[in-house]
């Protein structure tokens, strides 16, 4: 069975460790071999029989669905089993939440998702990126890095759960994997 995993987030190194990128850096921790391909950086992992297709937009965040839809498209797999990994500025830092659907929240990457598929009917992965500090521009703070602690804390415990609810989503499915992941993992 295949699988569609997308890590939304900005290409090029000066925005690898900011706040918009914990899409890329999930897929990051899964897989480090990507080949470049049309539109995104793709690699393919095995897991229990199952093949997972993790492919990161080159597109920059705000224009992701054009990379999302053609991937849909060349692998034909059931919306069902497609996931868009993406960070939430409403969510506190750590937090991670599961939807089979729904609106775009006011995440232009999703918004752009959205029109390219032209439906909601896809399941997503939030991220949740949001500190303890007063957001006066909401742009600059989406691309701002996330702090040595925070880092620290993505690295030993936020990234490796969001790998295991992808990887388990496979087997347990949505419904379980919504009752298992949607809370904080610090």
């Amino acid at each position: 069975m295949k699988y569609l995993i997308f890590g939304l987030g900005n290409p090029g190194p000066e925005y690898y460790y900011t706040r918009h990128n914990v899409g890329f850096m999930v897929l990051d921790y899964l897989s480090q071999n990507y080949e470049s391909s049309r539109y995104a950086l793709v690699s393919k992992i095995k897991f229990k029989g199952r093949t997972l297709v993790l492919v990161k937009p080159q597109t920059y965040m705000n224009l992701s669905g054009k990379a999302v839809a053609y991937y849909v498209n060349l692998h034909k797999v059931p919306l069902t089993n497609v996931l868009v990994v993406y960070d939430d500025i409403s969510l506190p830092f750590g937090t991670i939440r599961i939807r089979k659907k729904g609106s775009d929240g006011g995440h232009n990457g999703l918004k752009d998702i959205i029109k390219h598929l032209n439906t909601t009917q896809f399941p997503r992965m939030r991220i949740g990126i949001k500190n303890e500090e007063n957001i006066y521009n909401l742009a600059d703070f989406v691309l701002s890095p996330f702090s040595e602690k925070e880092q620290k804390l993505l690295q030993e415990k936020v990234l490796p759960a969001a790998a295991n609810c992808i990887k388990n989503l496979t087997f347990v499915g949505i419904d379980r994997i919504m009752s298992e992941c949607n809370k904080s993992f610090l």
